[in-house]
């Protein structure tokens, strides 16, 4: 399978900067998504050197809006003192978890199941960052997690 080319960072971010301050607004509101989508392309730009083929750009920008987001959300809801979960601060993200797991299954369906599973996005939210629709979307994580049952069986 030949690679796609990757295209100037300028014209990835015309592509993508609206989908991604929509993506934003709907997790954590339009008044956080600002500094979020700023934060958002500043890691893009900086990875996107070591980036080693075009596809599936879509979510990988994707991937680190909910990023952001979920590090946004962290920084504004300071813990309470002796509210603190013991147990859980061993505990990876679901994310984390899932990416070892995840690593030999085919691009879209590791990506569909991880979008899905280890950052609880929408079939559609994950459709739009996999440049397909809501049903593809719901399929590639379904056999994406078929396969995951399979190997793990």
């Amino acid at each position: 399978m030949m690679d796609v080319v990757i295209p100037p960072f300028e014209r990835f971010y015309a592509e993508h900067r609206d989908a991604v301050y929509g993506h934003l607004v709907r997790l954590i509101g339009r008044q956080r998504a600002e500094d979020a989508f700023q934060e958002t392309f500043l890691r893009a730009l900086q990875g996107y050197p070591s980036l080693r083929h075009g596809r599936y750009l879509r979510a990988w920008v994707f991937t680190i809006a909910t990023r952001v987001a979920v590090d946004d959300g962290r920084r504004a809801r300071p813990e309470e003192p002796g509210e603190v979960d013991v147990e859980s601060l061993d505990e990876l993200p679901a994310y984390a978890q899932l990416e070892h797991l995840a690593d030999e299954l085919p691009e879209k369906e590791r990506a569909a199941v991880v979008l899905r599973y280890g950052y609880d996005l929408s079939y559609a939210d994950i459709g739009a960052a996999l440049e397909s629709s809501e049903e593809a979307a719901r399929q590639a994580a379904s056999s994406g997690v078929r396969r995951l049952r399979r190997r793990l069986a």
